[in-house]
C-alpha cells in the first residue's frame, strides 16, 4: 500500500488550471506590450527637429529597449514555465516536490502555479 501516490483532487487541479489560464492570457498581454515598446522604434518623423538632445536620447532608447527586451525574455520564461504546469497537471504530476516529493502547499500553488518545489526544499537551495 505504500505505492499510494499523493496527489491533488480532480476539484484542485481544475482550480490550478483556472489560475494558470488566466496567468498565461495575462502574460502573452504583458509580453505583447513589452514587444511592441521595443520593436517600434519611437521615431515620428521628428529626427532633425531637436538635434541637440540627439546623442542623449538615442543611449537612453538603447537602454530601453535593452530593459524591454530582457524583460521579455524573463516573460516568455514565465509562460513557458506556466505552460509546462499545466503539462503537470494533464500528466497527474502537479504540485508534487521534485524533491521531496510531497504536496507543494496550496497557499503556495495559488501564489506561484508553476512551483516545482515545496518551501522546505526551496529553503535548502
Amino acid at each position: 500500500m505504500s505505492d499510494v501516490k499523493v496527489r491533488y483532487s480532480e476539484e484542485d487541479l481544475k482550480e490550478f488550471k483556472e489560475i494558470i489560464h488566466k496567468k498565461i492570457a495575462r502574460a502573452e498581454e504583458d509580453l505583447a506590450l513589452l514587444e511592441a515598446a521595443y520593436k517600434n522604434d519611437a521615431n515620428n518623423g521628428t529626427d532633425d527637429t531637436s538635434p541637440s538632445f540627439k546623442s542623449f536620447d538615442e543611449g537612453s532608447e538603447v537602454m530601453n529597449k535593452e530593459a524591454n527586451v530582457q524583460l521579455a525574455i524573463r516573460q516568455e520564461k514565465f509562460i513557458r514555465d506556466l505552460k509546462n504546469a499545466l503539462l503537470r497537471i494533464e500528466n497527474k504530476t502537479y504540485g508534487i516536490c521534485r524533491v521531496t516529493k510531497k504536496l507543494i502547499q496550496k497557499e503556495r500553488l495559488r501564489i506561484v502555479p508553476h512551483a516545482t518545489l515545496s518551501i522546505e526544499a526551496k529553503r535548502k537551495q
